[in-house]
């Protein structure tokens, strides 16, 4: 996920120390110098935090209290409808508010007796290894920043409503945060990159974009779904495929743009059983002995 929004939005380090968010060609933010600067800011902020410091409280603006209100305001009915039953327990149970951004800090004040998680800040690109690592640490890596004020129903990128809405969500349920960890001791289990790469694809089509039969219908488990308005509305239409390790850890996607296929667990116990259990004992010559099989296939 980050590694291809670095794509999309790479960050440099100018010689003052700060941090310049370089929004690629398509942006709706390009053309916006004051959204931009607003980028640059809160990058910067995230890259000088330190652990055990509080992350940083952002002084959000109005236009972006207005964005946040918008998305969570739509998504009310959306998610009553379309989300599973899971992410709902730890939506009622997180609480967010519907008027203003949370703090970060806040949010982890939460999370903790729900949990044990909190949220570390971060500018943008978090490495692979990083990035799930610390999920083994019941820490998950945050942007801070809100989607471009134009369309407020859709982001590329893990802005900070992706990252609370959909992500702070499942991670206030304990069912959900068993399965972040176990994505965190499996990329710290594996060494070789083509293992790390195929654990993340199997988190980006399960935590991030996974669907799952219930009795009233499919629903989404994943955050990328849960998160936009638009794709919400969206995925049913999908490809939709059975729960399969081997499709999942070797199917290509676009973060760009609405995902067009999606792996359906039979059930959240199916996602627990087979998706659990994978990352609680893959071992790079596991994965590798998977792979081959495809490729001999």
């Amino acid at each position: 996920m980050f590694q291809e929004g670095q794509y999309f939005a790479p960050i440099t380090k100018k010689g003052d120390g700060n941090l310049r968010v370089e929004l690629g060609s398509g942006h709706p933010g390009l053309e916006d110098p004051v959204y931009r600067e607003r980028r640059d800011l809160l990058a910067t902020l995230a890259d000088r935090w330190q652990p055990g410091e509080p992350a940083p409280t952002i002084d959000y603006t109005d236009d972006e209290h207005d964005v946040w209100r918008a998305v969570s305001q739509d998504l009310l009915t959306k998610h009553r409808e379309y989300a599973c039953r899971e992410f709902l327990d730890g939506k009622a149970a997180l609480d967010l508010p519907l008027d203003h951004v949370p703090q970060l800090e806040d949010l982890s004040r939460r999370l903790e007796p729900l949990t044990g998680f909190s949220y570390r800040p971060a500018a943008g690109l978090v490495p692979l290894r990083e990035f799930y690592g610390a999920l083994a640490d019941h820490a998950f890596w945050a942007t801070q920043y809100v989607r471009h004020h134009s369309v407020p129903l859709y982001t590329p990128e893990p802005d900070v409503l992706h990252e609370v809405v959909g992500h702070g969500n499942t991670l206030a349920d304990r069912r959900f945060t068993a399965l972040y960890e176990a994505a965190g001791q499996a990329a710290r289990r594996v060494e070789t990159d083509a293992a790390l790469e195929f654990v993340s694809r199997v988190f980006w089509f399960t935590l991030e974009f996974g669907v799952v039969h219930e009795h009233d219908g499919l629903k989404a488990y994943g955050a990328g779904i849960l998160s936009s308005p638009g794709e919400i509305e969206e995925f049913r239409s999908m490809t939709i495929r059975d729960l399969d390790l081997v499709a999942m850890g070797t199917t290509d996607y676009d973060i760009t743009h609405y995902q067009d296929v999606l792996f359906a667990a039979a059930s959240f116990s199916q996602v627990e059983d087979v998706v659990g259990e994978f990352w609680s004992t893959c071992t790079d010559e596991s994965i590798a002995r998977m792979r081959a099989a495809t490729l001999a296939g």
